[in-house]
Parts: C-alpha cells; sequence; structure tokens
C-alpha cells in the first residue's frame, strides 16, 4: 500500500522517451516530488502496440516500471497504440491526474526543425495551461545524431548578395535575401558548413565555405 502523500495539491508528471536520459529525468522528478512530498507519475507514449516494441524499446519500459517501483511512484503510464499527438496524451494525462508540474527532456529537435515544424516546447506550453513546465537539458555527450557528429549546433542566418554569389551574415537587414539555419562544421574557426533555407517552397541546402555559397541558387539544390 502506498504511502499517502502530503502535499496532494502539488503533483509530479515526468514525460520520457527511449534513450539513455531517461532514467536522469525520473530521477529528477522523484527529487521534486520528494521534496514537495507530492505524487509522481511517469509516462511514455508510443504509436505502436506494446505487443510490437522491439527489444530495446521493451527493455526501456522494464527498466522504467522498475525504477517507478524503486522511487515509489505514484503510477507508470504506457500509452501505446497512441494515434493522437504526444502534446494531446500528455495533456489528457496530466488533467486527468491533477499534475501541477511536468518535467521533459530538451526535445529532440533541432534549430531547423523548429522553424519548419514549430516548437515543440511551445506547442505542450499552449495545451497545458496553469502547469510549470520543466526542461531538464540532455547529456549532449550521449546524443547519436550523425549530422550532430559533422556539425555544430544550427543557428539562424541568413544570406545576402555578393557579387554573383552569396554570403552568410546572423544578424536581421533588408539586404537579406533567405533565412534559414547554418550548421558549422565542427572543428574550423571559418563560417564552413551547410545552410538550410526554404526556396520556392522546398527545402534546400547549400555548402557554405569561409563566408561564401559555393553553388548557384536558381534551382532548389539538393532537395530533401
Amino acid at each position: 500500500m502506498k504511502k499517502i502523500k502530503g502535499r496532494m495539491d502539488e503533483s509530479i508528471l515526468v514525460c520520457v522517451y527511449y534513450g539513455p536520459n531517461g532514467e536522469r529525468l525520473i530521477r529528477r522528478g522523484y527529487k521534486l516530488a520528494n521534496m514537495l512530498d507530492c505524487p509522481l507519475y511517469i509516462l511514455t507514449v508510443d504509436r505502436l502496440p506494446y505487443d510490437e516494441f522491439n527489444e530495446e524499446k521493451s527493455a526501456y519500459v522494464d527498466h522504467w516500471k522498475e525504477l517507478a517501483e524503486e522511487l515509489d511512484a505514484e503510477e507508470f503510464l504506457l500509452r501505446d497504440n497512441e494515434k493522437r499527438s504526444s502534446i494531446r496524451a500528455i495533456k489528457e494525462v496530466a488533467h486527468k491526474h491533477n499534475i501541477t508540474q511536468v518535467i521533459i527532456g530538451e526535445p529532440p529537435q533541432n534549430r531547423w526543425e523548429e522553424i519548419t515544424k514549430g516548437s515543440f516546447v511551445n506547442a505542450l506550453l499552449r495545451e497545458l495551461t496553469f502547469i510549470d513546465v520543466h526542461i531538464v537539458s540532455v547529456d549532449r555527450t550521449i546524443k547519436s545524431s550523425s549530422e550532430d557528429a559533422i556539425y555544430e549546433k544550427g543557428v539562424r542566418g541568413f544570406l545576402q548578395e555578393s557579387g554573383d554569389s552569396y554570403r552568410i551574415v546572423f544578424t536581421r537587414s533588408m539586404h537579406n535575401q533567405y533565412e534559414g539555419i547554418f550548421y558549422k562544421d565542427i572543428g574550423t574557426d571559418f563560417n564552413n558548413g551547410i545552410f538550410k533555407f526554404i526556396h520556392e517552397g522546398k527545402t534546400c541546402q547549400v555548402h557554405i565555405t569561409e563566408d561564401k555559397v559555393t553553388q548557384k541558387i536558381k534551382q532548389p539544390p539538393n532537395l530533401k
């Protein structure tokens, strides 16, 4: 039988997804719930039904269940076979369990995804009215994206005409022709890397070498 928590006006929900940061988020939520002496819930959402999980996913879920028991969490919630967005699922769980504080990891969304799809955090904040949202930064040393291994984190940039080509700048100006995200090569002091932007309604990518675009922008290059 679970111990009755002292602060029933507060309730913590930790949202985890597959990867090594899940346990870190759960333990962060446990510390907060322990400090407030309030219930702790743990949630993961997946579009697949549980019986279709691969071995890795199943192992994470089993570990989180064990961790929930070890930390005396109120409940571990698995929303599998979920056809709605994860934001809608989080909202429903939060309202059902009278959640007052939600903990999430830094979303697996780079700056380019944010500019084209919108921010996951902003969308979540719009749905979770009167609920505090805590964002815990992930450990970047254990991220495994191949792009992250080659380029630094993307930053907003702009292209301006320069002679018969374009150069990249990082301040807004009436002279800017394109706005997008610049991914700088790791290990260089110069602005070398790739620039992603929208051209004629399509996502394009050009290479940047020492501030200059190395290809013409007439037809959308390297369409993704």
